[in-house]
């Protein structure tokens, strides 16, 4: 089957957590790392972006985020094909800035 930027799919977790007191610091450290761990990239504080080969692959990201959600907080996960992800926007300090570098599959067989 050939791959299609149509079928290959992005992630992107966006979350406000509390850092008032230590329990909640230790939460939301707890949460980062996990993200991190789980193969994310932080793409702005409190975003993380997260390349996947399809869909199963990003309802079983979106199953173990669920259950490692913080008690405290607001968690979102938005999801978009690689096509979508290319035609992004990023601006830094008024210059425009291509997206990070694609990842690229690997065919075996």
């Amino acid at each position: 089957m050939a791959l299609s930027a149509y079928r290959l799919m992005w992630m992107m977790v966006m979350f406000d957590l509390p850092t008032v007191t230590k329990a909640d610091r230790k939460a939301a450290t707890k949460f980062r790392n996990f993200l991190l761990d789980e193969g994310f990239e932080m793409s702005q504080f409190s975003v993380y972006l997260r390349f996947c080969a399809g869909a199963p692959q990003v309802e079983a990201r979106i199953g173990r985020i669920r259950t490692n959600v913080p008690k405290r907080g607001k968690v979102q996960i938005l999801t978009f094909t690689d096509r979508q992800y290319q035609t992004m926007v990023c601006l830094e300090a008024r210059t425009k800035h291509e997206p990070a570098a694609r990842y690229e599959q690997f065919k075996l067989f």
